[in-house]
């Protein structure tokens, strides 16, 4: 069986969201089916996933999740297991993860967003994130505005030290949060113990010191949560390798 940089890696996709701010420019689709260069983005993105070799990867669906059903299933079978757990109410992007959790068994798990893209090296991150012994990589980005995002402060040697809200008034250079993690099996069960909403909010930005390790790449990244940075994404996210198969379990 080939390798990867995720071989026995679970996956977990966070992709429930109602994309309200996207209603204009994709009525009655959920954000993980953008389509983008003639191809929904979940091509895009488990192209990426796929040719890493993970065990698992399982979305946590919300919002118009027979849509993202049907789509995995119009794919091929392979050895790159997929399942899909349905949130019985919005319960946030921390309450998906903690709705999943039984199914995120390796250590580390990985997981991300449906809605952005970075380009990502997944063995250094990988790599990085085991030599620290940190209970939770973060992904980076470097961008010369962060109003849009917000931003993530880390020391010198990566460990984030906190957070700053986004401003669209204040305008500076700074790390932005790709939305790319990797959670420790301690970091996961301390989540599942919390009464989460928002991963980012209530997990994330109350962490402990020396929890979260930041991880930078200088690739391009995307979140397209708004028409204008959907816009974008038609340049940012690379025309996609042929399409790598894998096995829909669920």
């Amino acid at each position: 069986m080939k390798k990867g940089a995720l071989t026995g890696f679970d996956v977990a996709i966070l992709a429930g969201g109602f994309g309200t701010r996207l209603r204009g420019a994709l009525p009655d689709t959920p954000k993980i089916l953008a389509p983008i260069g003639g191809r929904p983005f979940l091509d895009h993105l488990m192209d990426c996933l796929t040719r890493e070799n993970p065990r698992r990867i399982v979305f946590c669906l919300g919002y118009l999740a027979e849509q993202v059903i049907d789509a995995i299933h119009k794919r091929s079978c392979a050895p790159c297991a997929i399942e899909w757990i349905v949130e019985p109410e919005p319960a946030g992007t921390g309450g998906a993860l903690r709705h999943a959790r039984a199914r995120l068994q390796s250590d580390p798990t990985l997981v991300l967003n449906g809605d952005t893209w970075i380009d990502i090296d997944f063995a250094r991150f990988v790599g990085q994130v085991r030599k620290n012994s940190a209970e939770i990589g973060m992904a980076c980005v470097k961008a010369t505005d962060v109003s849009r995002y917000g931003s993530v402060k880390a020391d010198r040697r990566g460990w984030v030290q906190g957070f700053s809200e986004k401003h669209a008034t204040r305008r500076r250079s700074g790390l932005v949060n790709g939305g790319v993690y990797l959670f420790s099996q301690a970091a996961l069960n301390r989540m599942e113990s919390q009464a989460i909403k928002s991963l980012e909010r209530d997990f994330l930005q109350t962490a402990p010191p020396h929890t979260i390790l930041s991880h930078v790449e200088s690739g391009c990244f995307v979140d397209f949560g708004t028409p204008d940075d959907y816009a974008k994404a038609e340049s940012i996210v690379p025309a996609s390798r042929p399409r790598q198969p894998y096995l829909v379990v669920a």
